[in-house]
């Protein structure tokens, strides 16, 4: 099983990933199908890793949603 640090590290690493495709901008995205698919698996990759969080780093944290 993951522990909290890979799961972050994966959130990291997913945010560079879409900020790579981000600088394309809005049209770029809404005209490029892969573009698309690359921001929602990112974008799940943040939210699984997130949600799979253990309770003490969420009680370290409480500012972060």
């Amino acid at each position: 099983m993951r522990d909290d640090r890979e799961k972050l590290q994966d959130t990291l690493e997913a945010i560079e990933r879409i900020d790579r495709y981000a600088v394309q901008g809005r049209q770029a995205f809404e005209q490029d199908e892969l573009i698309q698919t690359w921001f929602t698996q990112n974008l799940q990759i943040i939210g699984e890793a997130s949600r799979s969080l253990g309770s003490a780093i969420r009680e370290q944290h409480p500012e972060v949603p």
